[in-house]
């Protein structure tokens, strides 16, 4: 952000050798400075009394305010990392004027408010935020000290983390979509992410000029700036993207039907994304960097490598039994699913029965590189050289010799998608060509986009409509039921280690729109990513 800014590192080294804040870590700070204190053999043990949390607080808040770094600090277990930080806060945040009310404790934590003022070259505006800490007992010294987290200064930090005021280093952007409709992430709140990396990268190429923010400054990953307060406003660059309005708002509202649930729109004749929405706590944008098991979903690869090595076809024999056995391990399907020994794959497909595909990865010509090579040179997956123009994850499927082999191809084992990537994958399955996904034009930055050769119409015939009748007699025709035109789908669910339920599924198309939700609530495909898929492709289709 800032131009020769000189940034205040929080963690780094010092910060790893010391870990967290805490119990244990006071042990090593404590050897090194003690905190501001020493410890003796009359040190007091046992939690701080409600006395000495309010004793503590007022103390550190008073030096805080009075922008006593090195005091304030002496009121934590980790006087270095914080008196680094709170250095920081008035000599490279600006911050000043500094009032602090505190909450009502409850035991040893304490809310609080901090109303300051951020001055920059002739500019000040006032800041206001919300934050807590709390009071624990060094143990080497016995003291009642701040427990301390980057947090405890601004709930925005963690470690490895900075506030900075500074001319920013790329100036802001003003997203418009498809049509020009502006796109910001308090309409959109699952787009600030996605935004932010937009303006990390294409920022100073969209005819901007940057204005002074106070920021967060991430110097762990790669995260861009978080910013925090405007100061003085730069002139926006306007940026278009692919997106839509309309579909992204879909989006955003299928998205809140579950915790930890990610979709992804595309315009499968182009390959331009047309939405793209989280719901997640840690903010992660697990809809385009998402590496998880795509469960059945994978079928419509594993369809295609069926159909293009001449295993068999739609209407092709795929029997179905209760157990399939593939060296030494045995899969199931679901308990409800009945055996049919006489299906066709297009029945095998729509019930998505895990075992009839099972029975029929050993058939020459298959090795165990044919899904690679089918996901690979026919859907463009696994290379590594997507350029949607945001950081994005392309898939992996990896080729496996032993029971990983039979898993990868009902989407479990080794494979690795994100909705991005399943989205794609209908795309291609239904058009034949495989168009990279992308959120802004390639020319840009002349970017070059990924390429793969595609299905033989053949096979797009026969996957397009085993995802049609999968929409309207299998598996997802309750999430797909009512949405009209030309529609198909297919379902999925994928253990995940420590999870109690399974990862929940659904990609599915409607006319020119393919889509494509993960959400780690809802068991199977259909009733929890489905109605998702359903929300976007209501709008989008």
């Amino acid at each position: 952000m800032g131009r020769g800014v000189k940034v205040a590192v929080i963690g780094g080294v010092f910060a790893v050798m010391v870990g967290g804040a805490g119990y244990g870590a006071y042990n090593v700070v404590s050897a090194l400075d003690d905190g501001g204190g020493s410890g003796s053999s009359e040190a007091k043990s046992g939690p701080p009394s409600g006395d000495e949390v309010e004793e503590t607080t007022e103390k550190f808040f008073t030096a805080w305010e009075k922008g006593d770094a090195t005091t304030a600090a002496s009121y934590t277990n980790n006087a270095s990392i914080a008196g680094t930080l709170l250095t920081a806060y008035a000599d490279e945040a600006h911050i000043t004027g500094v009032e602090i009310t505190p909450g009502t404790a409850a035991g040893t934590a304490v809310p609080f408010t901090v109303k300051a003022k951020v001055s920059y070259e002739g500019t000040t505006k006032p800041l206001t935020y919300k934050s807590k800490l709390t009071v624990v007992r060094g143990e080497s010294s016995g003291r009642a000290l701040v427990d301390w987290e980057p947090s405890v200064v601004h709930p925005d930090l963690k470690d490895g983390d900075t506030l900075v005021t500074a001319e920013s280093a790329t100036p802001q952007i003003q997203a418009v979509d498809r049509d020009g409709a502006v796109l910001t992430k308090e309409k959109y709140p699952s787009l600030g992410p996605v935004l932010a990396k937009l303006r990390e990268k294409y920022g100073d190429k969209a005819g901007g000029t940057p204005g002074v923010e106070l920021a967060v400054r991430h110097t762990v990953g790669d995260a861009p700036d978080t910013p925090l307060l405007t100061l003085t406003e730069g002139e926006p660059g306007k940026l278009k993207t692919t997106l839509s309005a309309s579909v992204q708002a879909a989006a955003e509202k299928g998205v809140k039907r579950y915790g930890e649930s990610s979709v992804v729109a595309v315009k499968p004749s182009t390959g331009e994304v047309l939405a793209v929405a989280n719901n997640r706590a840690d903010g992660f944008n697990a809809a385009f960097q998402g590496t998880v098991a795509p469960g059945s979903t994978m079928k419509i690869i594993t369809a295609a490598m069926l159909i293009d090595n001449g295993v068999t076809s739609m209407n092709g024999p795929a029997p179905c039994p209760e157990t399939a056995t593939w060296q030494s391990q045995t899969f199931h399907n679901i308990t409800t699913m009945k055996p049919n020994m006489s299906a066709t794959l297009a029945n095998t497909f729509m019930r998505s029965c895990n075992t009839g595909f099972i029975k029929l990865i050993d058939e020459k010509p298959l090795t165990d590189s044919s899904l690679t090579e089918e996901a690979q040179e026919r859907f463009g997956l696994g290379q590594n050289n997507w350029q949607t123009g945001i950081t994005s994850f392309d898939g992996k499927v990896p080729a496996v010799s032993g029971p990983d082999r039979a898993a990868n191809a009902i989407g479990q084992g080794q494979v690795q998608m994100n909705p991005l990537n399943m989205a794609s994958v209908t795309a291609t399955a239904i058009t034949g060509d495989f168009r990279q996904p992308y959120l802004v034009p390639f020319d840009l930055d002349d970017r070059k986009p990924a390429t793969a050769k595609g299905l033989p119409q053949g096979t797009v015939d026969q996957l397009k409509q085993m995802m049609r009748l999968t929409a309207t007699q299998g598996t997802a025709v309750n999430a797909m039921s009512g949405l009209g035109g030309d529609i198909g789908a297919k379902t999925g669910s994928a253990e995940v280690d420590g999870q109690t339920t399974s990862n929940s599924w659904f990609t599915g198309f409607r006319d020119d729109v393919a889509a494509a939700a993960m959400t780690e609530e809802g068991g199977h495909g259909g009733d929890a990513a489905g109605p998702i898929v359903a929300d976007v492709l209501r709008v989008g289709g």
